[in-house]
């Protein structure tokens, strides 16, 4: 504005159109509206200065802290780090997953550790099938497993409930669970361990009775561990040895051994079993291992623990 004014009064000036007060007059308020101009760039320059000062006053504050909050996003990092590597030591498997799973364990190992329930699907798969690959690559097969004791009926009263409440209909064998079916079931694993040992000189058993039930099913090789549940539908999980989780795994399963009630297997190299037992077999066998059979058990039930450990079916 004041440079428009000075302009326009100048070029009056030289057309003689504008007289000299009128000229003094325009110069005054010229300066004028410079002086003000000038005023508010120095109160411009002054907020400047203030927020500035209040910018670095607040950085230098930052700064200060940086070094503790660097600390704690380096924590917070390598917390996150861990996770995540440990995650990536558990593969969930689904569905038929599962299943290939397990095939691929049984294929290349020669030692095989079980915990579980009764043991109904290793009698029908892990078992002779772990044999036969042994077999046919002329390797020792050790074998150590952990079920729960068919002598205390508490414990399988309520291994009998528990699967009842997952389904209360027959499963694929044409069974429903009850305390019964589950002791045989359990004799039945032992008999079939006994069976395998006596039968094949490179095959080693180890069997542990448990007075402690397991929702969860752990099958364990040199090279893998999984573990899934009584219900199929459920994801199993699978860890690799070298890992975290894997080692410790081993140990629970190693310390849970350790508590159970041992078979004495190595009776075994003074008694003998047919290649298809009798009931008298039988009960004399489970009589030298400390396990008697129930007195309410009838030779025919003994028949079916027979049936069950040599002529399994495959639960699932």
């Amino acid at each position: 504005l004041a440079l428009i004014l000075a302009t326009g009064v100048g070029i009056l000036a030289l057309a003689d159109i504008a007289s000299t007060n009128d000229v003094n007059g325009a110069i005054l308020l010229t300066l004028g509206l410079v002086a003000t101009s000038s005023l508010r760039n120095r109160a411009r320059e002054e907020a400047m200065d203030t927020q500035l000062h209040d910018v670095l006053q607040t950085t230098a504050t930052m700064l200060t802290r940086m070094p503790a909050r660097l600390d704690e996003l380096e924590s917070t990092v390598e917390s996150t780090q861990r996770a995540l590597t440990e995650s990536s030591f558990i593969r969930v498997l689904h569905g038929a997953e599962v299943g290939v799973a397990l095939e691929e364990a049984r294929r290349n190992t020669d030692r095989w550790v079980f915990k579980g329930g009764t043991g109904t699907f290793l009698r029908a798969v892990t078992l002779p099938e772990c044999v036969s690959i042994a077999r046919r690559k002329k390797h020792a097969m050790h074998l150590q497993l952990e079920i729960i004791d068919p002598t205390d009926e508490k414990v399988c009263g309520s291994y009998a409930q528990f699967r009842r409440s997952l389904a209360d209909q027959p499963d694929v064998t044409g069974e429903i669970w009850t305390v019964d079916r589950t002791r045989k079931e359990s004799y039945a694993t032992v008999l079939a361990a006994c069976w395998y040992r006596w039968r094949f000189s490179f095959v080693t058993v180890e069997v542990g009775l448990s007075s402690v039930m397991t929702t969860f099913r752990w099958d364990m090789t040199p090279h893998r561990l999984i573990i899934t549940q009584e219900d199929p539908q459920f994801p199993a999980m699978m860890l690799e040895p070298g890992k975290y989780y894997y080692e410790i795994y081993s140990r629970e399963l190693m310390a849970s051994m350790r508590q159970s009630r041992q078979v004495p297997i190595s009776h075994l190299d003074h008694a003998g079993l047919s290649d298809e037992p009798t009931v008298d077999e039988t009960r004399k066998l489970f009589t030298e291992l400390d396990l008697p059979i129930p007195r309410a058990f009838t030779d025919r039930d003994v028949t079916e623990i027979i049936s069950k450990a040599l002529q399994p079916k495959n639960p699932y």
